[in-house]
């Protein structure tokens, strides 16, 4: 032991298995693919059909910006996010205001858009992610144009003079948070989240004094959960949280490259969620996020592929499309009346979850040929 290394160490500090994973992204090849992106160009910008705060249908824009990246991924970061394989460590002040103007020309200014979201895979406001003029400029302009504006931001990361000066050039938008987990205990050991429930409670009353919008992201079935843990686990944190926001986003788990989730899924120990398991939670928890008005949205990312929420493939695209028109109309009657031969075979997992404690779950994978599924990782 005396010569050991890595996690089990010597005398020196131990490593985090969460940073074994990080180092492969540390790597000259790794860097040297990440600055390949084009800094002034966004990820990608996208239209999507929207609810807006008084409850009529628009059209959204969604841009999505190449950042820096998230602080708490330079530190830690969360087990299931791939964020960073999209960042670039050198973005520059002059170059973000070159992807908001591609955005906008792609777009010709947001037209026939009554809502933006800008994600920039961390906290929109956080100066050590993004430029600061970058930043007003952004909340000021589509402040001006009259449209609604979506932002996200870490709860930690909110600060009452941020917060302040965020409504003072942008009344009335939307921050979104991402909480995940309203558990303590599943937002450090699965989720490596960084902040506590505390901290996000502290960050709602922030918005809420400011006159701003709240928008909180949970995220279906975690890491080291079975499907009828994460089912009744997400069906109760949305009931709680239901009266603290105006719009919860339930994010089921995809499978994104690089992260200790991608690790697990590759070594068949993890396995995403059933959409089934979705259509379930939104309807237990109609009745109590309807009493507060909170409008809740599922969108199965990677939905019907091995590598997101999926089913037995034949009913994954109606069921799909259902929940997205839910998310729309926020009716859930239609989802009451979806059926497949394989719902049974979710009944059953859930069965037998709950008579045998494995932590990871008693269902077997979904999608793949058998034989495969019966060798070692």
């Amino acid at each position: 032991m005396a010569n050991a290394t890595g996690i089990l160490g010597n005398d020196s500090k131990a490593v985090k298995i969460h940073h074994l994973v990080k180092a492969p992204e540390n790597t000259p090849e790794s860097i040297s693919f990440r600055e390949s992106w084009d800094a002034t160009k966004p990820v990608t910008v996208y239209k999507t059909p929207e609810v807006l705060p008084d409850g009529s249908i628009c059209t959204a824009a969604t841009v999505i910006f190449r950042t820096k990246g998230c602080a708490w991924w330079w530190k830690s970061g969360c087990t299931f996010c791939g964020y960073f394989n999209d960042v670039r460590d050198d973005v520059s002040e002059s170059e973000m205001f070159m992807q908001w103007e591609d955005a906008k020309e792609k777009t010709n200014n947001f037209e026939d858009c009554n809502m933006v979201k800008v994600y920039t895979s961390g906290t929109f406001f956080e100066d050590r992610e993004n430029p600061i003029r970058w930043q007003e400029a952004v909340l000021r302009e589509t402040s001006k144009m009259g449209k609604h504006l979506v932002i996200e931001a870490q709860a930690q990361m909110c600060t009452p003079k941020k917060i302040a000066w965020v409504a003072d050039h942008h009344p009335g938008c939307t921050v979104a948070i991402g909480l995940e987990a309203y558990d303590d205990t599943v937002l450090r050991f699965h989720i490596n989240k960084g902040f506590s429930i505390k901290q996000w409670h502290k960050a709602v009353k922030m918005l809420r004094e400011n006159n701003l919008r709240v928008k909180t992201y949970l995220l279906f079935k975690p890491p080291f959960m079975s499907e009828y843990d994460a089912l009744k686990h997400t069906t109760s944190w949305l009931k709680e949280v239901a009266p603290y926001s105006d719009e919860v986003s339930v994010n089921p788990m995809n499978i994104q490259k690089n992260t200790i989730v991608d690790r697990l899924f590759r070594n068949r120990e993890y396995r995403p969620p059933w959409l089934w398991s979705l259509v379930e939670m939104i309807v237990s928890a109609e009745e109590e996020t309807s009493k507060h008005s909170c409008r809740v949205i599922v969108h199965p990312t990677a939905g019907g592929r091995p590598r997101g929420a999926h089913n037995c493939k034949e009913c994954d695209s109606s069921v799909i499309s259902a929940i997205d028109r839910y998310c729309i109309s926020g009716q859930a009657d239609e989802l009451k009346t979806l059926d497949c031969s394989c719902k049974a075979r979710w009944e059953s997992e859930l069965k037998n979850d709950q008579s045998l404690p494995v932590p990871l779950g008693t269902g077997p994978f979904r999608r793949g040929k058998p034989v495969d599924m019966m060798r070692a990782p």
